[in-house]
């Protein structure tokens, strides 16, 4: 599981039938918990994640990935990489 802040969000008209009616958000992983990133580097390690939290823009979220995304959002069939599971209450000393 990562920590990240969403910083945008993702329209998608056509897609996966098992993705109709979600929500997609661009997160930015918060990278001093792994060491300093140049700016460059955090936008290229940015992921679209699917929202059934209801996480906004500005918000710290827990992002699940890989098979655990698909179980902790009930949507084992479906083609789910990551999700956001959870939005972080006080963000303190993360940046």
């Amino acid at each position: 599981m990562i920590i990240g802040k969403v910083v945008g969000s993702v329209v998608s008209t056509r897609k996966s039938e098992k993705l109709i009616g979600n929500k997609f958000m661009i997160i930015e992983p918060i990278h001093q918990m792994k060491g300093g990133l140049s700016q460059e580097s955090r936008q290229e390690s940015r992921i679209v994640a699917i929202d059934i939290i209801g996480a906004g823009i500005g918000e710290y979220v827990l992002v699940a990935q890989g098979s655990a995304a698909r179980i902790g959002c009930g949507m084992e069939d479906a083609p789910v990489d990551a999700a956001i599971v959870g939005i972080i209450d006080d963000g303190a000393g993360l940046e």
